[in-house]
């Protein structure tokens, strides 16, 4: 009962919020993307949804998306919140704890500016939550969601997304028991490689155009992302997508189930990539030549998959 009241005191000040949001939406004219409409992300049946990783996702109507960030908060996060305010358009970002600790003013205006702040462990450990102890893993979690918490300044969502997607059957049980829905993604802008705005751009309309909704993923620490953000949230307008907003609320999520021919994009990735950390091989880390976050680490992702790669 006490989380699901902090829950409530959460949307209490998104409501506060709104007045702003009102005002903002003024300011950018029907031309701008805007918020189509709100999906309450409910009490009654934690789960785990995106269809890279988990055999179900959001129910979205064609041409509805949601927009997600991770990793921050980062350099570029300022950016990406200014991009996402002259579109009127909300997202939802997966904090890393100890980023926010370094930058809490970030996290503070991203609650502040009405988007929805979820979690994305304490340390990003480049061994994955997967691979270390349970009992470690679970006090990195609890560490990061503490540590945005009072970043934040309010009770930050419900929301959990594994690092690398590498999750584990028990630590996604535990997260369900206590409230949390974790999030995958339906696609990618693999913005963890290195590539211009205009491209990334592209092969993220791309994918969208072949898929035609889903949850997005993207990285407010990657200064590529932070460039191209206000041009693609403008397409994303022209090609008559819409923007869906994530809150948490009573009740049950509206989720739809993968078809019978579903299989786990992330997980041959995640396989591959942590057979050489199972086996004590050495880590090759990105070099973070942009200084873009206030720490680093590898996405396993980051070397398996090719720009052309599309879901």
């Amino acid at each position: 009962m006490k989380k699901f009241s902090q829950f409530l005191g959460l949307a209490a000040v998104v409501s506060l919020t709104s007045a702003g949001a009102s005002a903002a939406r003024a300011d950018c004219g029907p031309e701008s993307l805007g918020v189509s409409r709100t999906m309450i992300i409910g009490n009654a049946n934690p789960t785990a949804v995106g269809l890279q990783t988990y055999p179900r996702t959001l129910d979205l109507a064609d041409h509805e998306v949601v927009l997600t960030f991770d990793d921050g908060p980062a350099a570029p996060t300022a950016k990406v919140l200014d991009a996402l305010a002259r579109e009127c358009a909300k997202a939802t970002f997966f904090v890393i704890g100890h980023n926010a600790e370094a930058m809490p003013a970030l996290v503070k205006r991203a609650a502040a500016e009405g988007h929805a702040i979820g979690h994305h462990s304490y340390s990003h450990p480049d061994r994955t939550l997967r691979l270390m102890d349970e009992a470690m893993a679970k006090a990195d979690i609890d560490k990061g969601i503490a540590a945005t918490n009072k970043a934040a300044g309010v009770e930050t969502a419900p929301f959990f997304r594994f690092p690398g997607f590498a999750d584990t059957p028990a630590l996604v049980s535990d997260l369900n028991a206590r409230g949390y829905t974790v999030f995958g993604s339906d696609v990618w802008a693999s913005d963890w490689k290195s590539m211009t705005p205009k491209a990334e751009r592209e092969l993220i309309l791309a994918r969208l155009d072949k898929i035609g909704r889903g949850i997005v993923l993207f990285h407010d620490s990657k200064t590529q992302t932070a460039e191209m953000l206000g041009e693609f949230l403008r397409e994303l307008k022209k090609r008559g997508y819409r923007l869906v907003h994530l809150l948490p609320g009573a009740g049950e999520t509206a989720v739809v189930a993968a078809g019978p021919e579903w299989t786990s994009t992330t997980e041959p990735i995640i396989a591959k990539t942590l057979a050489g950390k199972k086996a004590g091989g050495k880590t090759k880390t990105r070099l973070n030549t942009e200084a873009d976050a206030p720490s680093s680490h590898t996405h396993p992702m980051e070397e398996n998959t090719s720009p052309a790669e599309t879901r």
